[in-house]
């Protein structure tokens, strides 16, 4: 438009009366165009339907009506923002232009600062969002930098975590791609300086040798057990593999059913679905489970994976047992979700379960998400980003049987925790991994003989157990991959990085991975 300015179109048979409300708006930058009838409007849009940003439409003028109006515009350029103003205040008025897609309506008579505020609305709201979006992430920006040249304690990080999401949700509003780089770039540092730190500190916390984060192995003892103290029906809902983002955006679906409690832990080692989730349902560490369960817990070369899902609910029983707390054992108190299930499923459990106060559900979330995704061509290219895998999980969850379970726990005097048993991360650096012979196929950690990597990308354990890993014979390492990388194997290089790049992937050392949202649901919204 000439001189950047925003071109108002401007349709009123008594457009005379009006020329203080023009002169006003072009003071304020934008340039009107006054016409007396909806025939000139339509045939300005008509010869250029690209020429206007805006068209301010009166309902009664000669020849064609406003609606009429409306509808014709629309067909020339259905993002054509209109906006009605009429003395008209009948609600039949306001509906026929509503179902015509108006996109604003005022009543007359109406003042210049009312024309100016829908103006602004929807021409500029979102450059002066974005404005003062980029203006308090530069502050942000520089307090986590200042943050970082120190000594973060685990709760600090969580805090910096939260701010890092936080922006990743804000800045997908903002047209400004520069910024989202800054923020990926400092999200990196974040997960780098995050990596080292755990790396540093994780042996001491796991040995209770110095005040730590609440781990996997604490979860159920702190938050669930407290619960069932009180005498409270208790649900337990593992989203595994869910995010703090994911999380976010179906705990702002919740909010209207119940108020939320958020809490955090962190994971422990490997953080995949095998070690981490029967650290937080047995309250061990993965190498205390496999001493007990040396059966379910075996690595081999024939065997190329640990079922620790086969023990699940046997860990968890034990566990509650020895906080107090005991099962039935006759009743379907605890059920694995690997499918698609219909409501009532979920719903006929409580009707089995009349005795057990804990009645628990884990859902494969990242399985199940990460199906949606590679289902077809389109979708996989709509989730190789965060952003676009958020979206994917709102539409799943909004649509989702257990979001109608809830909100019919939602009707009990219950507590309900819906937690992760751990992260995933966008992975998109490979690394290449040299082994004589790798026994397990994740990405972000293996077991293997001979066993080798770059040190400046992941942690070598050349004994497991010192980090609370099963060691799956003498001569079996592990690493673990730390930040974002993803090992590949040097003779298929090309193979890994066209299928497994800009994948999200589980079992590494990030803050996506590591840190774990919890939250505690009470009925009633807030």
């Amino acid at each position: 438009m000439a001189s950047g300015r925003k071109r108002i179109l401007w349709a009123d048979d008594e457009i005379e009366y009006l020329r203080s409300h023009i002169m006003f708006l072009e003071t304020r930058g934008y340039s009107v165009v006054p016409v007396f009838c909806g025939d000139d409007a339509i045939e300005l849009v008509s010869d250029k339907p690209q020429g206007f940003d805006l068209v301010l439409l009166d309902e009664q003028m000669p020849g064609k009506s406003g609606l009429t109006t409306l509808e014709k515009i629309k067909e020339i350029n259905s993002e054509l923002p209109v906006v009605m103003v009429t003395k008209s205040e009948e609600e039949q008025l306001m509906d026929d232009a509503l179902g015509k897609k108006i996109d604003g309506y005022l009543t007359k008579p109406v003042n210049p600062s009312q024309i100016l505020l829908v103006c602004k609305n929807l021409l500029d709201s979102r450059k002066i969002v974005s404005k003062n979006i980029a203006q308090r992430f530069i502050r942000s920006y520089s307090e986590n930098r200042s943050l970082l040249s120190g000594h973060l304690s685990p709760l600090q990080w969580i805090k910096l975590y939260e701010n890092v999401t936080g922006w990743d949700l804000a800045l997908e509003s903002v047209d400004d791609e520069g910024i989202r780089q800054t923020h990926s770039g400092q999200k990196s540092d974040c997960n780098a300086h995050f990596s080292s730190t755990f790396i540093e500190n994780y042996a001491h916390w796991i040995k209770d040798e110095t005040e730590g984060p609440l781990l996997s192995t604490g979860v159920i003892e702190q938050h669930v057990a407290p619960l069932l103290a009180a005498d409270k029906r208790t649900y337990l809902i593992v989203l595994s593999g869910m995010r703090l983002d994911q999380y976010i955006g179906i705990e702002s679906v919740l909010k209207k059913f119940f108020r939320v409690d958020r809490h955090y832990f962190y994971s422990t080692l490997p953080t995949d679905d095998t070690f981490a989730r029967a650290a937080l349902f047995s309250g061990k560490l993965p190498s205390d489970i496999a001493a007990e369960n040396e059966e379910q817990l075996s690595l081999t070369e024939d065997s190329d994976s640990v079922k620790t899902h086969l023990i699940e609910e046997q860990l968890l029983s034990d566990h509650l047992a020895r906080l107090g707390h005991p099962v039935p054992v006759d009743e379907p108190w605890f059920t694995r979700i690997t499918d698609r299930l219909e409501p009532e499923h979920l719903l006929s459990r409580i009707e089995s379960c009349r005795n057990s106060k804990l009645i628990t559900f884990v859902v494969n979330f990242f399985d199940q998400v990460r199906q949606v995704s590679t289902a077809s061509g389109i979708m996989q290219e709509l989730t190789n980003d965060e952003s676009g895998m958020r979206a994917l999980t709102r539409s799943w969850f909004k649509r989702s049987a257990l979001l109608h379970f809830l909100r019919e726990v939602a009707t009990q005097d219950c507590r309900v925790v819906v937690m992760s048993d751990h992260g995933s991360v966008l992975c998109s650096r490979g690394t290449e991994l040299y082994c004589s012979k790798s026994l397990t196929p994740n990405l972000r950690y293996k077991f293997g003989n001979g066993i080798s990597s770059d040190e400046r990308t992941v942690v070598y354990l050349a004994d497991p157990t010192h980090f609370g890993i099963p060691k799956f014979g003498n001569d079996t390492a592990c690493v673990i991959a730390r930040e974002n990388y993803y090992f590949i194997q040097p003779d298929k290089f090309e193979h890994y990085n066209r299928h497994y790049r800009n994948t999200f992937q589980q079992g590494g050392i990030s803050m996506e991975e590591i840190i774990v949202p919890l939250g505690i649901l009470t009925p009633g919204a807030d």
